[in-house]
């Protein structure tokens, strides 16, 4: 099909100060069993063309799932009209930007491919683990799925510019309920998404696990509520990193384009190269190229190649979250993170991987050194404000940590803090031993809305003096 689509494309290109053709096919297919009881599995196929135009200053595109000459050139047609009614109103002149025009590929390396077992034995498996949850009858709903997603990628312009991308993901995930009169509580494996086949289902034997400590936690007493140091494990530093790191250094965040309904930031452009965002031990990358994070690519959606960045390093703020569009604007380096979740989404300023790289610190010494307390796994709930400032999450699972011992299980644990001083009372970093790469498939931003892959590494951190609170 790309052979066909190229030999369309060069029937059809404009003459205009810039073309390109994005080509995105999406195969996925979803199973789960809950409570024991498979349920019907799922499929999907999804295949279009989104064309760009820039000419004489401004900048239009369209999408259309009729990949046929006819269809390519109504497209060009539509995206030349919006390009003319926008050129005055622009925010840049769009005819002095340099738009990539590389030529690359990248694919996911997979050890073990989706379709090198029978549907019938992956729900064998899902069946497998879902027996192990049911307990006893306070267990009161459990789930295993599976997720597979392939996707094949072409980027086309004008002068020669020619991108091929194919990635696998996979997305394994596990949640037990126990109720106990108004009690209810969680325990899940999830958010651990990778690039690959099934050699990343990683949940076996968790079910058991899983319930046992769902049981725990209803017998738990509730998390004490106090200023105390905090350790975060790698599954809840995926959420703290992506909400309190990520989505404040989009740049088009930045720069008020989301404002009216993902919000603003409290950064601000003269932060770059000076802000003290964190404690010296926080070093931050953008790293799309680590072969298995679920945010992997070679080259973002406007051809742009993909690179590993340090967006802080030494705990200084040094460089935002913005593509080629977003860096012309401002005059700041950024990295190639224009990227968009459908064909028929233009692409924006998003994060992909981005991780906390690790540091010299054993997890055993960070516990044996703490006098008073506590350390939370598996993000539950979050809050957060527009600016990505004050935020408030909740985790699964808790224990204390007295005298330099992990001690008493508790349940409800959250914490509270300030996105611009909480990374600066970053006390440890932990080594590669306790360094996790973990993905999360469901990221919302953009209007209309977009939902797309993200990936987040890191090992566990401790944090001092945090304002810690039990729920209810």
């Amino acid at each position: 099909m790309h052979d066909i689509i190229k030999q369309r494309f060069h029937k059809i290109i404009p003459k205009v100060d810039f073309c390109s053709l994005r080509y995105l096919e999406e195969r996925s297919e979803t199973l789960r069993v809950r409570q024991n009881i498979t349920e019907p599995p799922t499929q999907s196929h999804d295949v279009g063309i989104m064309l760009t135009v820039i000419e004489k200053g401004g900048l239009g595109y369209a999408a259309t799932s009729d990949l046929s000459e006819a269809g390519l050139r109504e497209a060009v047609t539509r995206a030349r009209h919006w390009a003319s009614l926008c050129r005055e109103n622009m925010i840049i002149d769009f005819s002095k930007l340099t738009m990539p025009q590389g030529q690359g590929e990248y694919h996911t390396k997979v050890e073990k491919p989706w379709d090198s077992t029978s549907i019938a034995d992956k729900l064998d498996l899902l069946q497998s683990e879902s027996a192990q949850c049911q307990l006893n009858d306070k267990i009161v709903d459990w789930h295993t799925q599976l997720d597979s997603v392939q996707t094949e990628e072409l980027y086309l312009t004008h002068e020669g510019g020619e991108i091929t991308q194919s990635h696998q993901y996979l997305i394994p995930s596990m949640r037990v309920t126990a109720n106990q009169g108004v009690d209810t509580q969680y325990r899940s494996f999830g958010g651990y998404a990778w690039q690959g086949g099934l050699e990343h289902i990683r949940f076996l034997g968790k079910g058991q696990q899983l319930a046992e400590e769902a049981l725990q936690l209803l017998a738990a007493p509730n998390c004490p509520t106090e200023s105390m140091d905090l350790i975060l494990a790698p599954d809840q530093m995926m959420l703290q990193i992506h909400e309190s790191i990520g989505h404040p250094l989009e740049l088009d965040r930045i720069l008020g384009d989301e404002r009216n309904y993902a919000g603003t930031s409290f950064v601000t452009l003269d932060m770059f190269g000076t802000y003290q965002y964190g404690a010296p031990l926080l070093n931050v990358t953008f790293d799309p190229t680590h072969s298995e994070q679920f945010a992997s690519y070679g080259f973002d959606d406007e051809g742009l190649p993909a690179e590993k960045t340090y967006i802080i390093r030494d705990g200084i703020l040094t460089t935002p979250l913005g593509g080629v569009t977003s860096q012309a604007r401002t005059g700041l380096a950024g990295v190639a993170n224009a990227r968009a979740t459908r064909w028929n989404r233009p692409p924006i300023d998003r994060m992909a991987n981005l991780n906390v790289e690790p540091g010299e610190s054993r997890f055993d010494d960070m516990i044996s050194n703490i006098e008073r307390g506590i350390f939370m796994q598996t993000n539950l709930s979050w809050s957060i404000d527009d600016s990505r400032n004050k935020f408030q999450f909740g985790c699964e699972w808790a224990q204390l940590i007295e005298k330099g011992e992990l001690t008493q299980v508790v349940k409800n644990p959250n914490y509270r803090g300030i996105s611009a001083t909480f990374w600066r009372n970053l006390k440890k970093v932990g080594n590669v031993d306790s360094f996790e790469v973990l993905g999360l498939p469901n990221c919302g931003k953009g209007e209309p809305n977009q939902v797309i892959r993200v990936g987040h590494a890191s090992p566990v951190c401790l944090f001092d003096n945090v304002d810690v609170f039990g729920g209810v």
